[in-house]
């Protein structure tokens, strides 16, 4: 996994002006194009447009790329809200894309959305199931996800979320599908899932390795006997002053100010500290000769 990200990498940065530019606005006007055809032809056009393994066979190579536009939310006159849904999702998509594409580039973002898209096609192949882009889209948010885990959005435009919280539902709804489908033996439709997993896991191994290892790193540090004998200090310094910083100069503590920030000066002799307003305006203390 490890050399097909760096191979990957390295294809990325060999070939800057590979790809689409602005590939998810040519997929949104798509699925807007094919949303209302579904509309007039009630439905005709998604059937001609899916991914079929018998119908490529038979000569219906346009099957291979059309799939890529069906929406994700078709029209249903029973239910009205699937017009502002589709919206809604179109948008997402299209907001993902744009914003993966100017952090990655054209060409990684381009080789990211392809990969799935191929990864998809050979699994419809070799199970002779219709595929979708469903779960495609999904990895597309796991990646932005793992870019930016704190940027906020509006669920629904009205409920503000942490994108990192969606993507730990995501990843149960991912669960869920697998073990539902495992369980009822529908082995194909359980791999689906796995395959965007497999696509996002290519390109965030390093970055995920390096999450993990940081994560004992620091696991390791707050179980360390020493660790734990300085924050032990400083509880007993901090319950016996009342307490644990002051400034040399003024005499503030933490406890007069919280939000007071304290450093040690490295140019003064000896262990004196200084709040953010003298830090850099005392007088440096040196030790007589």
């Amino acid at each position: 996994m490890k050399a097909i990200s760096r191979w990957l990498d390295r294809f990325c940065y060999d070939h800057p002006n590979f790809g689409i530019p602005e590939l998810m606005k040519y997929i949104a006007v798509g699925n807007v194009i094919v949303f209302v055809l579904d509309i007039v032809t009630r439905g005709y056009a998604t059937m001609m447009l899916m991914f079929s393994p018998s119908a490529v066979l038979h000569g219906q190579i346009w099957r291979l790329f059309t799939f890529i536009l069906i929406p994700l939310n078709r029209f249903n006159p029973s239910r009205p809200f699937t017009l502002l849904w589709f919206v809604m999702s179109t948008f997402f998509y299209y907001w993902l894309g744009t914003s993966l594409e100017r952090q990655w580039g054209t060409t990684r973002f381009n080789v990211f959305y392809f990969l799935g898209v191929v990864l998809n096609l050979i699994l419809g192949f070799v199970l002779n199931v219709g595929v979708s882009m469903y779960y495609v889209n999904m990895s597309l948010f796991f990646s932005f996800a793992t870019l930016y885990p704190d940027m906020q959005v509006l669920l629904h435009g009205i409920l503000p979320l942490k994108v990192k919280w969606l993507a730990w539902f995501d990843v149960a709804l991912f669960g869920y599908d697998i073990v539902s489908n495992l369980l009822s033996r529908a082995w194909a439709w359980a791999l689906l899932p796995v395959v965007a997993i497999l696509n996002y896991l290519i390109f965030f191994w390093e970055d995920l390795a390096g999450m993990l290892g940081r994560g004992r790193e620091r696991a390791a540090y707050r179980t360390n006997h020493r660790t734990i004998q300085f924050k032990k200090a400083q509880k007993d310094i901090q319950q016996r002053k009342g307490y644990l910083h002051k400034c040399a100069v003024c005499g503030i503590t933490d406890a007069d100010d919280p939000d007071m920030e304290f450093r040690y000066c490295s140019k003064c002799d000896g262990n004196y500290e200084y709040c953010q307003d003298h830090l850099f305006t005392h007088q440096h203390v040196h030790k007589k000769q």
